[in-house]
């Protein structure tokens, strides 16, 4: 992998962890066409998703800081309840990961149709939230599963995690703002554990790490990291206008040109 290779799936990995568009089928899109194997080299995916791992935590930082703080008051106040809910929404992609792993990566590698059809399915979500009213309902505890179950959905590459948990909580009446903070937050735990078990992978296995020199992570990284401050700034004041629809017609038109080019 070069440093231009590694910018450019950097940029993509940063942009498309917030935008609604999938980053893990742009990954694996964008891998197709370089024919780069990122897949194979799980010290890049480690660093570009603790890249995006960060920026959400440098946009956050407030909220992150204020629900840490009332969490060790110890006290079943709204700050716990809100964690207590943040928790309970990562089950369903724990229980994904842990469970059927093996079945998942089937769905890795290359398989750019099955992406461009996932792709579609994100498109039709977001439409779907173009004729949701405003809302002004909370994240509740069933709420919060629910979304919980349409994250591990999302692991599989082209189905947007933003744009499938954003969808689901606007469908569930939550309201815009409260929606985008719960997705974003709720995701920090599962890049979390990802790079735990990558990094425990990687440990048994180094040479999976080959090929790929300081220079090059380190530019992966930058490029993820600023892409995904912009890319998460950009997406909070997106859903607040209601403009999601826009990234349902990209969708559509990437899925048209992959299985155009594909076949």
């Amino acid at each position: 992998m070069t440093v231009v290779e590694a910018l450019i799936l950097g940029l993509v990995q940063g942009l498309t962890e917030f935008l609604p568009i999938s980053s893990s089928g742009h990954l694996e899109l964008g891998s197709f066409f370089l024919g780069v194997k990122t897949k194979d080299n799980l010290l890049f995916a480690i660093i570009v998703h603790g890249a995006t791992a960060l920026s959400t935590t440098v946009v956050f930082r407030k909220e992150i800081m204020a629900l840490l703080t009332g969490l060790f008051q110890f006290r079943w106040n709204e700050e716990t309840k809100y964690v207590a809910r943040l928790l309970l929404s990562m089950v369903p992609v724990g229980i994904a990961g842990l469970l059927f792993e093996d079945q998942i990566e089937v769905f890795f590698g290359g398989n750019v149709v099955f992406v461009a059809f996932m792709l579609l399915i994100t498109g039709i979500l977001l439409t779907a939230t173009h004729f949701v009213k405003d809302t002004e309902g909370s994240v509740t505890f069933p709420k919060a599963f629910m979304i919980g179950i349409v994250q591990a959905i999302a692991i599989l590459p082209g189905i947007s995690r933003s744009g499938a948990t954003i969808s689901a909580s606007l469908l569930l009446g939550v309201e815009k703002s409260k929606a985008t903070r719960f997705s974003f937050l709720m995701v920090l735990t599962p890049i979390a554990g990802a790079m735990l078990l990558k990094t425990m992978e990687l440990l048994k296995n180094p040479g999976l790490a080959s090929g790929i020199g300081t220079g090059t992570l380190l530019a992966g990284f930058i490029a993820a990291f600023l892409a995904g401050l912009l890319a998460c700034n950009w997406m909070i004041r997106i859903v607040r206008k209601g403009n999601l629809f826009y990234f349902a017609i990209y969708c559509f038109v990437v899925a048209a040109l992959v299985l155009i080019a594909y076949w």
